[in-house]
């Protein structure tokens, strides 16, 4: 007789035991236990924020066998994959498309396994069990963001709808040091990056790399004023608080990489990185002063380098930014993927995601042709 087995819906994660949790992550830094719970667990991600969570459990004889990090959300902000077209058009038909269901990352477009757990058979269940919930809720949609590729296709196999972006990624392609990388791009970028180097040099600038554990309380603090600071720059209010930013030092601290540049003795710019497995993942970064090429040196070099030394096989930029394209990192298709509800708007989104898709592929050839790397 096969173990007995059973579906529940939390609203938290304190009761869930963090390590049967992490076993199912596969050492992912954003969907650990400890980055999850500090979400709500400091504000950041909560009924208040429109992160509402309802996670999906499936147990086994008192172990957790997969998992499925699910929101009830009344908006759209905070998600990097945009249906506020969707939205509208909900709207003025007078139909009502929030709340809807969500399983992501919050404020986090890293990609990664999404319906937690080895077994298919699970997964599969898990997924039938976030659908029916959103019948019987009567909610508008279910969304599955920046799963990988594999799982995508396998989501879509059971009749969700498919979307493509792009992202830029870093490949390590058995580089020894920064200048065999650079050997590997064409004179102009090469020479480009150089001389954006040097300059920062000359000007007194560099780096010091900290664990979450070994950053100061000054240290923290001085990353979130410019953290925030590039939030009211952008005319935008932070997602994230300080508090959550300093619990995951100290939680997850192996995972965590504070990136701090100096002139001298004085803090001119911070950026903040998560390290899992074989990929590094950028995500926030600010600086005081303005100074020329500070960002890409903060936010690109500096984790090339990292990743370099580490043996590190990619480095995900994060969303959008072709800016990224001439500092070495390629274009990549990620994914998400969609259920709705009502028939005639899955059917017109359907046709939509399949003219998007088009786009996509011609954005990528374009893209695929300013590749800043030799031609073999």
């Amino acid at each position: 007789m096969a173990p007995e087995s059973v579906i529940e819906v939390r609203d938290t994660l304190a009761g869930v035991p963090s390590d049967q949790w992490d076993s199912l992550t596969g050492n992912h830094p954003a969907l650990r236990h400890a980055f999850l719970h500090a979400l709500h667990e400091t504000g950041c991600a909560t009924p208040e924020t429109g992160w509402t969570p309802c996670y999906l459990l499936l147990w086994r004889e008192r172990q957790l066998a997969a998992a499925m990090p699910l929101y009830l959300k009344t908006h759209s902000y905070g998600e990097y994959v945009f249906d506020w077209a969707w939205a509208d058009a909900y709207q003025r038909h007078r139909l009502a498309y929030y709340p809807k269901l969500l399983c992501a990352v919050p404020f986090t477009p890293l990609t990664g396994p999404r319906i937690l757990g080895a077994s298919t058979a699970d997964r599969t269940r898990l997924l039938r069990a976030a659908l029916d919930l959103a019948r019987d809720e009567q909610r508008s949609s279910l969304h599955v963001l920046f799963p990988d590729e594999a799982e995508a296709k396998e989501l879509a196999d059971h009749g969700l709808l498919l979307r493509r972006t792009v992202q830029f990624h870093w490949v390590n392609q058995g580089y020894t040091d920064f200048d065999g990388f650079l050997a590997a791009m064409n004179h102009e970028k090469r020479k480009k990056i150089r001389q954006e180097r040097r300059k920062l040099r000359e000007y007194g600038v560099r780096f010091e790399r900290l664990r979450g554990d070994q950053a100061t309380t000054r240290e923290w603090a001085f990353f979130y004023d410019c953290y925030r600071d590039t939030y009211r720059q952008h005319g935008g209010s932070p997602y994230l608080s300080r508090g959550f930013f300093a619990r995951i030092g100290q939680t997850m601290p192996e995972q965590v990489l504070l990136m701090i540049g100096y002139r001298g003795e004085t803090p001119l710019c911070a950026a903040l990185y998560l390290v899992g497995g074989s990929r590094l993942h950028g995500r926030y970064w600010g600086t005081e002063q303005f100074v020329p090429g500070l960002h890409f040196e903060a936010c690109y070099y500096q984790a090339i380098e990292y990743c370099i030394a580490n043996g590190i096989a990619t480095f995900e930029g994060g969303a959008q930014g072709e800016h990224k394209l001439a500092r070495g990192l390629e274009p990549v298709t990620t994914f998400s993927t969609h259920w709705l509800a009502h028939p005639a708007f899955a059917h017109a989104v359907e046709g939509f995601l399949l003219r998007e898709s088009k786009g996509v592929e011609a954005y990528l050839d374009e893209l695929s042709e300013r590749v800043p790397f030799k031609v073999p």
